[in-house]
């Protein structure tokens, strides 16, 4: 039997206590025309065989055909199946209400019910596919308090009455003109209910699993029923109810069925006759996501790995189709399984598995596997240029392929380093053809377990696709783009994101590559580097933007001498050695730079004297002598103990000063574009909680240039809100937890 929605897959599995009980002697009788066991299916190999539709797994089969579905074009609405007859004819389409499902029990009936899980249906239709164009068969269980637990046949369901004392009945609904007939079912054990089975129908008899009372919620078992007379034939108890994970196994030999143990999962079959052998299995939960019985053979596997047989008799065991060639596993009332996909030898198609009369396995193809439209790309959807600041941070990468059925491997590498981004993409069940998915601008390194913001530059997009059932040749389509953002003075990796120089007591230089963008609402450091040591040669450290004329951030030391150094970014995190900008330096206790002041589009130094005078150094993009002479901004600057140059954070083209004074009152400077300043507006007090204020650069891609502060208390981001009277709003962040008193410089 096969349910519409798929059953739970099994995590774990119980060893059972079995219990075999005889109930009833002597002959059974024989089941009438409506239960009666489904004929052999007859071979059809000498003339020409049914077409098996392409991207579809089989999901159920009878006498007359066999059920599909489409995989890859029935999207979020009800399910593309599809009855083909073996004897030749046109197939059927079997239309699934919206909301419902169905099942069946290996014949030619399908019940097609009104929720998707079988036990939760209440109106159900039987349809006949051996005839198909008759009209259904509906049975309202409502009327009876009753829900749906199999179909016995064209005219038949088995249904679980819920009775007011909180036991179950099992009765047989035969629908008779306009009245539904009922039978009930003995021989069931004491409390039986939440009956349920997934097993086909085999010689009239059904077999159906179901739990105890209440009270004893997980004791349960088994139950073989004869349908024409409608009592228990044998009962086979176990620790665990037989519902739900425990999916049942039937066949003229064996009755089988999963219990859990841990992570295990355990097969239990029983033989079936007068010396009844118990044999048990441990088995994986991917070894059973497909399982069915072909009279003593135990067929289990799974779609990507491929499907084996084990025989339950003699211990033999063989594959049956290949890893990625199988789409579908169906146990039919005749005693057979069908499984479609491809065999070991290549050979595809459905085949039917079947015991012979020496207990060997036989396989014998019944349906032809349709050929498709070859597997190709139709078009690329790859932009040439990428600019992640103006797409929000994400692009949308993706390719129109010939076929829906199809998986892909997509893998960035940025030409320049190496790094590598790598996607796959599961098939398309959309009812198109078109892979895509959303780059967010990462990278991996080599053995990284963590990604990084991805460096601007060229990258290769390739990619590789190849149908899942493994026909035809893989194919593949490469192509370039150009990742751009716009640039960050305090971005030394060239990945738009913000890098934070901190140097600790021993003299070692630290960089914390920060996200692109927050995570979970916060600023995230995605990495930590270690510059090198020797850096405590110097009073203060300031990272000043591009001043090499380079696209990266360069970055000043002002050493003990008074002399004044220049390192150049490389744009991979590391520096060029030190160039001697020039001395008497020493004149100064605080410089700050990183901001455009004048407008000229390079970044500029500030520095404050002993005598309290503010002095602007511009930048003038040459290397060698990156800052001209100095000009006088204006004097008493001396109350302040730290200046931040923070780059236009009020809503004007200028860059803008914060300086915190002696009481530890933030002060706010507009830039009028020109190297000067408006007067200063208070940004508030408390600031001395603070020892290291730094200009960060746009933390959060909001376009505005953000300010880190840190100190024994913890490091806070500082969002810069584009408004001159309430500059700032405050966030917590991770960075630096822990380290409020590690580090004797931040920049």
């Amino acid at each position: 039997m096969r349910f519409r929605t798929t059953r739970p897959r099994l995590a774990s599995a119980v060893t059972a206590v079995l219990t075999v009980t005889a109930l009833g002697a002597g002959s059974l009788a024989t089941a009438p025309a409506a239960f009666a066991a489904p004929a052999a299916q007859e071979a059809t190999e000498t003339g020409a065989l049914p077409v098996f539709p392409t991207g579809a797994e089989v999901l159920a089969t009878g006498p007359s055909g066999f059920l599909t579905q489409d995989r890859f074009t029935s999207g979020a609405g009800a399910p593309t199946l599809l009855w083909t007859p073996y004897g030749g004819g046109t197939p059927t389409p079997v239309t699934v209400p919206a909301g419902g499902g169905w099942a069946s029990a290996g014949g030619d009936v399908l019940a097609i019910g009104d929720a998707p899980s079988a036990r939760d249906m209440r109106v159900v239709t039987l349809r006949n596919m051996a005839a198909p164009a008759a009209p259904g068969v509906t049975f309202d269980l409502s009327s009876l308090n009753a829900s749906y637990v199999t179909v016995l046949g064209p005219t038949s369901v088995l249904a679980q009455v819920r009775k007011g004392d909180g036991e179950a009945e099992l009765l047989v609904v035969t629908r008779n003109g306009a009245a539904l007939d009922t039978r009930p079912v003995t021989g069931l054990p004491a409390h039986a209910q939440h009956f349920w089975s997934d097993a086909p129908i085999v010689n009239g008899q059904v077999f159906v699993g179901h739990m105890a009372s209440k009270s004893d919620p997980v004791a349960g078992g088994r139950s073989v029923i004869d349908i024409a007379s409608g009592s228990v034939v044998l009962t086979y108890g176990a620790d665990e109810g037989g519902i739900d994970f425990s999916h049942l196994l039937f066949s003229e030999s064996y009755v089988g069925w999963y219990e859990r143990e841990g992570t295990a999962i355990t097969l239990t079959a029983v033989s079936r006759g007068q010396n009844p052998e118990r044999t048990e299995k441990t088995l994986s939960s991917a070894q059973t996501d497909l399982t069915a019985l072909a009279g003593d053979w135990l067929v289990h596997g799974n779609p990507w790995a491929g499907v084996r047989a084990y025989s339950l008799s003699s211990g033999d065991s063989r594959p049956v189709s290949n890893a990625s060639g199988t789409t579908g596993l169906a146990a039919a009332g005749d005693g057979t399984a069908v499984v479609s996909g491809e065999r070991p030898d290549g050979t595809r198609g459905l085949f039917r598995l079947a015991t012979a009369d020496d207990g060997d396995l036989t396989v014998t193809k019944i349906a032809d596997m349709e050929v498709g439209v070859p597997l190709a790309v139709v078009r690329s959807h790859v932009p040439a240029t990428v600019n992640l600041d103006k797409s929000g941070g994400k692009v949308a990468l993706g390719w129109t392929l010939s076929r829906p059925d199809a998986t892909m491997d997509v893998t960035l590498t940025h030409i320049a380093t190496g790094k590598v981004f790598r996607q796959y993409l599961a098939p398309v069940t959309d009812g198109t053809s078109r892979f895509s998915f959303d780059w967010a601008g990462e990278v991996f390194g080599p053995n990284a377990p963590y990604s990084d913001d991805a460096p601007n530059g060229a990258y290769t997009v390739a990619m590789e696709a190849r149908q899942v059932d493994a026909i035809g040749e893989t194919v593949r389509d490469t192509r370039r783009t150009e990742l751009s953002r716009t640039p960050n003075p305090h971005d030394f990796t060239d990945n738009g994101s913000t890098d934070v120089l901190a140097r600790d007591a021993a003299g070692v230089l630290w960089r914390d590559d920060l996200r692109d963008r927050p995570l979970d609402g916060q600023v995230k450091a995605a990495q930590r580097s270690r510059i090198g040591a020797g850096w405590n040669t110097y009073k203060q450290i300031e990272a000043v933007g591009n001043t090499g004329g380079a696209a990266h951030g360069d970055l000043v030391g002002l050493d003990g001498s008074g002399v004044l150094w220049s390192y150049l970014g490389k744009g991979d995190g590391t520096f060029t050695s030190r160039v001697r900008v020039g001395g008497g330096w020493g004149a100064y206790n605080k410089i700050t730079g990183g901001s455009d002041l004048n407008g000229d589009g390079r970044s500029d130094l500030l520095a404050t004297d002993t005598a309290g005078v503010l002095w602007l150094y511009k930048g003038t993009g040459n290397w060698s002598a990156p800052f001209a002479s100095r000009v006088r901004v204006g004097t008493g600057w001396g109350t302040y103990n730290q200046i931040t140059a923070t780059g236009n954070i009020a809503g004007a083209s200028a860059g803008d000063l914060v300086a915190r004074d002696k009481d530890g009152v933030l002060w706010l400077y507009l830039g009028k574009g020109d190297g000067t300043f408006a007067p200063r507006i208070r940004v508030g007090g408390g600031w001395n909680a603070f020892s290291q204020l730094v200009g960060a650069g746009d933390l959060d891609n909001d376009g505005r240039p953000d300010l880190i502060a840190y100190g024994a208390g913890g490091t806070y981001v500082y969002r810069s809100t584009g408004s001159w009277s309430s500059a700032f709003t405050r966030q917590t962040t991770p960075l630096y937890t822990g380290e409020g008193t590690k580090f004797t410089n931040i920049a």
